[in-house]
């Protein structure tokens, strides 16, 4: 393995922060890179590959737990794929869910507006409808994050 890339150079080929990177590895995604004489981080083309990877899962939403998994897996080539199968369905599942929830968001806002007559603050119904969520249509409208 040619170790010939710089952190810079990594998190431009991955489009990410040199702080990223860093982080990666300070929660074991990323290996500890090897050291040049001047104490730069040196990387190799597989350390890219593997930031890309992470990256494109954090992408697609899947949290640090299931990236570990997936590169475990990812990293075991005659390993079953039904297990990244798995965490791939639990992220749909996440995303379906949150996609409900952004649609209930959604609904109680436009209807917060719609119905909003304008006029003072005394009578605004976006500021009656914050200060009582019981003038909700609906009680599954937190914040999906």
């Amino acid at each position: 393995m040619k170790y010939e890339h710089t952190i810079g150079q990594v998190a431009k080929s991955a489009g990410c922060k040199v702080q990223t990177i860093r982080y990666y590895e300070q929660i074991g995604l990323l290996p500890a890179p090897i050291r040049s004489e001047g104490n730069q981080r040196l990387y190799t083309d597989h350390d890219i590959h593997r930031l890309s990877f992470i990256r494109h899962a954090r992408d697609l939403g899947f949290p640090l737990d299931a990236v570990r998994e997936l590169i475990s897996i990812s990293d075991s080539p005659d390993h079953a794929c039904d297990t990244a199968d798995e965490i791939a369905a639990k992220q749909l599942a996440d995303v379906r869910a949150r996609i409900e929830r952004l649609q209930a968001l959604e609904k109680e806002l436009s209807r917060m507006l719609d119905h909003c007559k304008g006029g003072k603050a005394s009578d605004c119904l976006v500021l009656e409808t914050l200060s009582d969520h019981s003038l909700c249509v609906t009680e599954d409208h937190k914040n999906p994050g």
